[in-house]
């Protein structure tokens, strides 16, 4: 895979529950970081899109668990992109560190509204190659 933009983070005690695990929920909150800060990288803020009237949301989200993170442990989040018909999809997999063994593959398919109505976005198509 050819991803386009990565980050490195760190498990904090907080996001692990009783198992020692991290629970499943915050994966979702990672992406979605690795998401904000792929888009920061390029100038463009989630915040200022909003203000704007232009709001990207996830249309749909699967994501595929394959080996648990532990408090303390450390994590690349990767991330790759594409565009079909007006989805914005973004393919998400996560690795530990340092073996790089697969921690979880996701798929998340983005739509954007403009003023409340589904439109393409000039923003996320420049960053899409379109």
């Amino acid at each position: 895979m050819d991803y386009t933009f990565e980050i490195t983070l760190k498990v904090r005690d907080y996001e692990c529950d009783l198992q020692g695990i991290v629970n499943n929920a915050n994966y979702q909150h990672y992406i979605e970081h690795t998401r904000h800060e792929f888009l920061r990288s390029h100038g463009i803020s989630f915040a200022d899109l909003h203000e704007r009237g232009i709001d990207a949301v996830v249309a749909r989200l699967n994501m595929a668990f394959k080996l648990p993170l532990r408090s303390g442990d450390s994590f690349v989040s990767r991330l790759a992109l594409h565009k079909e018909g007006i989805k914005y999809v973004f393919i998400q997999d996560i690795f530990r560190l340092p073996d790089e063994r697969p921690v979880i593959k996701a798929v998340v398919e983005t739509v954007c509204l403009i003023n409340g109505r589904l439109r393409d976005c000039e923003e996320l198509n420049s960053l899409f190659c379109l």
